[in-house]
């Protein structure tokens, strides 16, 4: 029993450090690829993101083997020191070259700060919980997601990108101390370090981790794609302003505190994760695909169709996280990472497939394309063995 408490004093740490990290991370998120444009051109930030997705991959082939020299309390409190310094660098810097510099530093620290933060979490949880505690982090990460494009659009005022990073990397001291006080240091776990290509193979062999590994980068692939063009088309396309922008991108992201936590409580209980994946990549896929047929300035029906994809992202996110770590523990550090390589490889494919779309379609084109795409979800959702 007092171990169970215990733990439960430190996973609601973990959903406090989730909150702050994430509002962090989502202050900037929606307007860097604008920001990143000014100084590359619209046609080159896609290869800023591409070249921050293949560092980040680089640096989790390598994770597992720092972790089993330092742990996992020592790599986080020096990726959160990186992740500040890259902040203030995109804050105060004035040329391209630093900007584009200091932007792949964060990608990169921010990507492997999350698989840390699985990590802990995963060491305070049990499988009989596994949805309650994910549904729980990803309702309050997402509660700063929900809230960051209001507070952005407000910190942003007449267009002072800097004052966001500025602004993101000042929240990040707090998790600093959290993360000090609260979390270390803690026994660490006997991580594994597993050849890439060997862990490679053990995932090759498991078809629902396979499975599964594929449906988190297909999620991965459309958070990417919405987060590079959506803002871009929003604004330059269809002719919104940011503070307008803001309002959308608040309604769209309810659905990730609405629902995600009963769908993890329904996951425990009652219904498989299988039959809900497939219901969220169901809706996603004709939402997305609909959102090239809206032309017109009616912020509600905007904020209203992005809603509902976001309905169909949400349902798929937390069942995937919660199907993945039901099958797998904090020591397999080699499998969480193949896990968390999903959104810098998302960041790679997603901008060059879009490169080349750009040669035959516009911009609405790119969404019938995302939308299709989501289909293929249902390939791998449906042979996917419920977990017990």
């Amino acid at each position: 029993m007092p171990e169970e408490i215990t733990l439960s004093r430190k996973r609601r740490l973990m959903y406090a450090i989730g909150f702050v990290f994430n509002l962090s991370y989502a202050i900037p998120t929606y307007v860097s690829s604008t920001f990143l444009a000014s100084f590359a051109g619209d046609k080159l930030v896609g290869i800023v993101y591409t070249a921050s997705s293949i560092l980040a991959i680089a640096a989790f082939i390598e994770m597992p083997g720092l972790l089993r020299k330092i742990g996992n309390f020592r790599a986080t409190m020096g990726l959160l020191f990186i992740s500040i310094l890259s902040l203030a660098g995109l804050a105060v810097s004035k040329g391209a070259l630093a900007v584009i510099a200091a932007f792949i530093l964060n990608f990169v620290s921010i990507a492997l700060l999350n698989y840390s933060f699985d990590i802990f979490l995963e060491n305070f949880s049990t499988n009989s919980k596994t949805g309650r505690i994910r549904g729980s982090f990803l309702t309050f990460a997402n509660l700063a997601w929900l809230v960051s494009p209001l507070l952005a659009s407000r910190i942003l005022g007449d267009g002072l990108y800097q004052n966001l990073y500025a602004a993101a990397g000042l929240l990040l001291i707090p998790v600093m101390g959290l993360v000090f006080f609260g979390l270390g240091p803690i026994k660490e776990p006997d991580y594994k370090r597993t050849p890439f290509w060997k862990s490679l193979g053990e995932i090759w062999l498991d078809r629902d981790i396979k499975g599964i590994l594929l449906i988190q980068f297909l999620l991965q692939f459309f958070y990417a794609w919405m987060v590079i063009y959506m803002p871009i088309y929003l604004h330059e396309t269809i002719g919104f302003g940011w503070p307008a922008i803001g309002i959308i991108f608040t309604v769209m992201l309810l659905p990730f505190v609405l629902i995600e936590l009963p769908l993890g409580y329904l996951a425990d209980k009652k219904l498989g994760e299988k039959e809900l994946l497939t219901a969220g990549f169901g809706i996603m896929a004709v939402t997305t695909a609909l959102t090239a047929f809206v032309t017109g300035q009616n912020m509600w029906v905007w904020a209203a169709i992005l809603f509902m994809t976001r309905v169909g992202a949400a349902t798929v996110e937390v069942m995937a996280d919660t199907y993945f770590f039901k099958k797998i523990d904090a020591s397999k550090t080699h499998i969480i990472s193949f896990s968390r390589m999903s959104r810098p490889l998302a960041y790679i494919i997603s901008p060059v497939i879009a490169t080349i779309l750009f040669l035959a379609f516009d911009m609405k084109g790119l969404f019938i394309f995302l939308g299709f795409l989501m289909l293929y979800g249902l390939r791998y959702t449906l042979a996917l063995k419920d977990t017990a």
